[in-house]
């Protein structure tokens, strides 16, 4: 999982070919705490996507320009354009995660 430490850091994995997963969280979250431990799993299963996680208290301004208002939540992009998003407050589990992500193979 990479972890940017940047606002160009994160633009430029907006704009790669690759189909890039943003994974909104922040640590004093429970329901991020709560699926933090199937991510690498999660990523490991799908090698097709880069996961960048993005500390949604860090990067607020990224956040509120993509309506993410509730975490743990997931934005898909590849060349700029979004492709799917799982954003809601609710509490996710590896299955829904994992369901998501297929549809966007």
């Amino acid at each position: 999982m990479i972890i940017p430490t940047s606002f160009e850091e994160i633009a430029s994995y907006i704009e790669k070919d690759q189909k890039t997963v943003f994974f909104f969280t922040a640590d004093w979250c429970p329901d991020c705490q709560f699926i933090y431990p199937a991510m690498p799993e999660i990523e490991a299963e799908n090698p097709e996507f880069t996961f960048v996680r993005v500390d949604r208290d860090e990067f607020i301004e990224v956040a509120q320009q993509w309506d993410i208002f509730g975490i743990p939540s997931f934005v898909v992009v590849q060349n700029g354009q979004e492709l799917g998003r799982f954003v809601d407050k609710n509490r996710k589990s590896k299955k829904e995660i994992v369901t998501f992500l297929e549809g966007l193979k």
